[in-house]
């Protein structure tokens, strides 16, 4: 028993109101004196007044511990002296309970602060709202990003972007999107990512917001750098011996001592038929570098996509078809993994063109390979279908890999260098992404995802 004193102190008040209830009695009907029932009267009428002031109090008592408890005053604390000793007990497992609950608030001020402390260091602006555009929170990243310090609606933000706020309200849930904002008369590139997530009963987003015009303006430069090495090489190619000719041919028509254009009679066939041969040379070199300028301009020229639903399996077939002979003579073989069912929303003509493009690499990557085998696979997952043309023939060496999608890069003698990069950039007409992964001397995966 928790409170043994509270339990004594009601019976005992509850025994003398039943011994001076049985006293009234009998001076009533005994000794009927009135001035003894009036004087046993009172003081029962005393005891009951008592016993109802005693049990408010005691009510009381509990309900400031309650209340106190309720209203979240957990330092609060109650000690035994002038408390009166019947709930000394209970004082003390209130203050127990003051000191757990007040360690558990400072634990998780604690751990509140740890983690504001990691989202605040973060680079990667965070903003929660509701879906009334109502700022729930925002980091220091994000202070940073906009250069603003209070953001109580999202409405704040269309400084930056027309209808930026509508924009976040209406963003896809785990998709990331690029989108360019004005902040402070510059333009910045950001990487942006909503959640949805639920806090109790309410519904609130998350969206992550990062700065990556750094990172786009060195790629842009990488790219540029790569570009013009490939350019630079290419035209080289074509003006070193269509130079070296002319030359040649010049100091044929030409004295060797004074420098001087030699007379029509000092011509010979020998001459005559060098000069041809040269001509030829430079008009060889010359359409070459005609088709590399016609290359140039088919990559900066992409068509506009048609739209239909395709039977990827059926796909896959005809492309085995239209290649069959070809990967019959190189002693090849061809397996299709698909269910018979998938469909998908794209281009025909230009998803078909990617594909070959594939096949015939992954043909040449197994030239040597009297195992050869190409693997043609599609397959959904996470809302995205993917169509993977696997090889297992040389693969692609690492110094090679990150220059595989530069235009013109090529390790081929008779390649253009075009074709993977207008590839990706079919594959991205469609909203997807084109890569690859390679085991040297093990396989390559080539891998669309739609």
């Amino acid at each position: 028993m928790v409170c043994k004193e509270y339990y004594f102190r009601v019976v005992a008040r509850v025994v003398f109101l039943l011994l001076n209830s049985l006293i009234l009695f009998y001076f009533i009907f005994h000794i009927p004196n009135v001035s003894l029932v009036v004087i046993t009267a009172s003081v029962l009428v005393y005891q009951v007044f008592a016993l109802i002031t005693y049990l408010n109090k005691v009510n009381t008592k509990i309900e400031n511990i309650f209340m106190a408890h309720l209203s979240g005053e957990v330092t609060s604390s109650y000690s035994k002296s002038g408390r009166g000793g019947e709930f000394n007990k209970i004082y003390d497992y209130f203050n127990q309970m003051n000191s757990r609950l007040e360690r558990i608030r400072i634990d998780n001020e604690i751990q509140n602060n740890y983690f504001k402390t990691i989202v605040d260091q973060t680079s990667v602006g965070l903003i929660s709202f509701t879906g009334d555009g109502q700022v729930e929170f925002l980091n220091d990243a994000t202070r940073r990003i906009f250069k603003v310090f209070v953001v109580k609606n999202l409405s704040k933000l269309n400084i930056f972007k027309e209808d930026f706020s509508d924009y976040l309200l209406h963003l896809e849930p785990e998709k990331t999107e690029l989108v360019s904002v004005m902040v402070k008369g510059e333009m910045i590139q950001l990487s942006v990512k909503k959640v949805e997530f639920k806090a109790g009963t309410r519904s609130l987003n998350l969206v992550s917001v990062q700065n990556i015009k750094e990172e786009l303006d060195q790629k842009e430069v990488e790219s540029w750098q790569k570009l013009i090495r490939v350019l630079t090489h290419e035209i080289m190619n074509s003006i070193t011996p269509i130079t070296s000719v002319v030359n040649t041919l010049s100091r044929m028509f030409k004295n060797k001592d004074s420098g001087v254009v030699i007379t029509p009679g000092e011509i010979n066939v020998q001459s005559i038929e060098r000069t041809v041969r040269g001509l030829d040379i430079v008009e060889k070199r010359g359409e070459g570098l005609k088709q590399f300028v016609s290359n140039y301009r088919d990559l900066t020229r992409l068509p506009k996509p048609e739209f239909q639903e395709v039977m990827v399996k059926q796909l896959f077939m005809d492309i085995e078809v239209l290649l069959q002979e070809d990967i019959a003579q190189r002693g090849i073989g061809l397996v299709i993994a698909c269910h018979p069912s998938l469909q998908l929303l794209m281009d025909r003509k230009l998803i078909e063109q990617v594909m070959i493009n594939l096949v015939k690499n992954a043909m040449e990557a197994c030239d040597g390979n009297p195992q050869g085998l190409i693997k043609l696979s599609a397959y959904s997952s996470n809302e995205h279908t993917f169509i993977e043309v696997e090889d297992n023939g040389k693969g692609i060496p690492a110094e090679v890999a990150e220059n595989m999608f530069v235009p013109f890069f090529t390790t081929k003698e008779k390649g253009s260098g075009i074709g993977l990069s207008l590839s990706r950039q079919f594959v991205r007409l469609h909203g997807g992404t084109l890569d690859f992964r390679s085991v040297p001397g093990e396989k390559t995966v080539f891998t669309i995802k739609l």
